[in-house]
Order: C-alpha cells, then structure tokens, then sequence
C-alpha cells in the first residue's frame, strides 16, 4: 500500500483581501466602542433620580427595526444579483435598502421629536437622557454613514460604473451594513426591551 502525499490535500493558501480584513478590523474596532455605550447604558439603568423614566417616554420602535432588519436581507439579496451580473436587480434592491435605511432614521428622528419636545427628555435631562442619547446616536449616526455609502454605490450603479467584477467590494460594504443591523438588535434589546 503507497501513501499518498500530503502535497495532494493541500490547498494553496490565499491572503484574504485587503478590503475585507481593513472592515473586520474596522467592525472590530467599531464594536468596542458600541460596547462600552452598551455597558455604560446597563450601568445606569434605574439610576436617574428625576423623571421622565424609559417606562414613561419610550415606545418599543417596531417598525422601525422591523424595516433595519429587513434591509439585512435585501442587500444580502443584491449582493447575489451583482454576482449574477444582473445589475438592474442589484440597483433596485440596492435602492430598496436605502429605503428602509431611511425610514429608519426618519423614525428615529420622530421619536426623538417626541421625546424632547413632548416628554422633555434632552441629553441634559438626567442618566437616563444622557446615556440614551448617547448609545441611540452612536448607532444612528453609523446607519447615516452607512446610507452615504450606499448612496454612492448606487450613483456608480446607475451611472453604469459598477458591475459584476466588483460584486467583491460591494460585498465588503454590505459588511458594515450587516454589522449596523447586527448592533441595532443588541441596543433594541437593551434599550427598549432590558431598559424599560
């Protein structure tokens, strides 16, 4: 019985792109920080001696994440049309993204509106104004950038720049996007679920 070489299972190894490592490194850097707001938040739970509390102002914003989490899907669903080289397919689910990207920062726009116009509940307010604004904002002002992103991506798409030789690239950004998704349903499990 001959043996076989150990030459023929191996695989030549391949460096990872540079795009992919630069935002897992990004992300990981992205998520220290989302983790110390999200411990700072937890710490100060019930620790507001004025009102309002979370219990009297928030409202759960299902719609809201039910649109961020279905943008999850839909760039992952134009992720697999520009592979496909179906570019009209990745433009309109592409844009459908940004859609609901947009509702949700138009939705948290509202319920800020309400919270400090209505409930008077300001970054100055108390704990709990402090570290919600501040976890919240952190998170929307990530979904902003996201969206400036996305926006350019789909100039390229549309001016007919992009196509299927960078379903790589468009791939490395929709990363980011999954990670933004990704921490909205840790900070809406700690905010209005854990923190109410």
């Amino acid at each position: 019985m001959s043996a076989i070489p150990v030459s023929d299972f191996e695989q030549p190894w391949e460096l990872p792109s540079r795009g992919r490592i630069g935002m897992l490194s990004l992300i990981i850097g992205e998520s220290a920080i989302f983790t110390i707001f999200v411990v700072a938040y937890i710490f100060y739970i019930g620790r507001s001696v004025s009102g309002p509390t979370p219990q009297q102002v928030l409202d759960i914003p299902i719609l809201n994440t039910i649109c961020l989490l279905s943008s999850s899907v839909t760039i992952w669903l134009s992720e697999r049309q520009i592979e496909r080289g179906n570019m009209r397919a990745f433009a309109a689910l592409w844009a459908l993204t940004m859609g609901l990207g947009i509702e949700f920062i138009i939705g948290t726009w509202l319920e800020w509106k309400k919270l400090i116009f209505v409930d008077g509940l300001t970054i100055r307010t108390n704990l709990f104004g402090t570290t919600f604004y501040s976890l919240v904002g952190l998170h929307a002002t990530h979904v902003v950038v996201g969206l400036i992103m996305l926006t350019f991506v789909l100039i390229f798409t549309l001016t007919g720049r992009l196509n299927h030789a960078h379903a790589e690239r468009v791939e490395v950004l929709a990363l980011y996007w999954h990670f933004v998704d990704a921490v909205w349903v840790v900070v809406f499990t700690v905010v209005y679920i854990v923190g109410r």
